[in-house]
């Protein structure tokens, strides 16, 4: 056997043990990858936004690859546990999947995330924007956001969030300094348990991800009050933004992002962008997460890191002012 051809063959089986480091990945270039399965790895428990984009893309990235995708869900420290896992990996095959606000607004808030989302994390792209909805239980009476907002002057209300420095803490927090008003602050694992709570009157109120609790909207079990981001949802119109209720400027939009370890090699990040936005811009997948009321991003990593930057110091801004830390 010729040495090239054993060469070829002990690469084989090195990716089938483990998967070749990356910079033999680099070494045969993008074409390569994947040369095993792709991990996914979501930093939120079931039910977020996240999983609903990384479940729609599934089985056609999987097409497209060629090997399995799988998603696994590693949920703690308002994501940094699975992001920390990402930014060690060296097996050039797993991809973090999570809300912006690991790279963003983390770093304000955790004096010890074990990693450096600057240094350790590289944007691939972002997926998809979402925004809170605050929603009262309607037997609150709380028809809209200045009702609630006179209620908690006269009275204690609580209210419930997916996790504490997640997107639902931060657009109530926001609002709560905005307003100079004061709510007693649920946490919860998940939006999934929240919003049955709210249905069955265990908390009062939520700033939850639309995604989640427009169902109940809809059918009556909640009451909307207004969404976080600068205009209104597409599929619940009538329910005002935020800054249409006299809190100007007022804009908490999140975005769900793809990240990679630093050191996967430029030309597969390339490649993962490219497969995974050709499937976010074909109508019938835009269309779809629209359904889910999540708006289609899918922008370069440059424009994602320009984006992830401006963020990092609005949100930095605001939890200084808020005083707002987790450890």
């Amino acid at each position: 056997m010729s040495f090239r051809r054993f060469a070829w063959h002990a690469g084989i089986a090195l990716a089938l043990a483990g998967g070749l480091p990356p910079a033999a990945i680099a070494q045969d270039g993008a074409k390569a990858w994947p040369q095993q399965p792709v991990r996914f790895i979501v930093p939120t428990p079931p039910g977020a936004p996240v999983n609903i984009i990384v479940r729609l893309l599934q089985p056609k990235l999987q097409a497209a690859c060629g090997q399995p995708v799988v998603m696994e869900n590693k949920p703690g420290a308002g994501g940094n546990i699975g992001a920390h896992e990402v930014a060690q990996a060296t097996d050039g095959h797993t991809i973090l999947a999570a809300p912006d606000t690991v790279v963003t607004v983390n770093p304000h808030l955790y004096k010890k995330m074990g990693f450096d989302p600057g240094k350790d994390l590289v944007p691939v792209t972002y997926l998809a924007s979402f925004n809170q909805m605050l929603v009262c239980n309607p037997r609150t009476g709380f028809g809209n956001l200045a009702a609630l907002l006179r209620s908690t002057r006269k009275q204690p209300v609580t209210y419930a969030s997916s996790g504490q420095g997640g997107p639902s803490h931060l657009a109530m927090e926001l609002l709560l300094a905005s307003t100079n008003s004061k709510i007693v602050h649920e946490p919860y694992r998940g939006p999934s348990l929240t919003a049955q709570d709210l249905v069955s009157g265990q908390v009062q109120c939520g700033f939850i991800a639309s995604t989640v609790v427009l169902p109940f909207v809809k059918d009556g079990r909640q009451k909307g009050l207004a969404v976080s981001s600068g205009a209104r949802s597409p599929q619940a119109p009538a329910i005002p933004t935020v800054a249409e209720d006299d809190v100007v400027g007022f804009d908490a939009t999140f975005v769900e992002t793809l990240q990679a370890p630093a050191s996967l090699p430029k030309g597969v990040v390339d490649k993962v962008r490219g497969d995974v936005t050709k499937l976010l811009l074909t109508p019938e997948m835009k269309d779809r997460l629209l359904e889910q009321d999540l708006i289609t991003v899918a922008n370069t990593p440059a424009e994602a890191s320009r984006r992830a930057a401006a963020d990092q110091t609005k949100w930095g801004r605001i939890a200084k002012t808020m005083n707002l830390t987790l450890d």
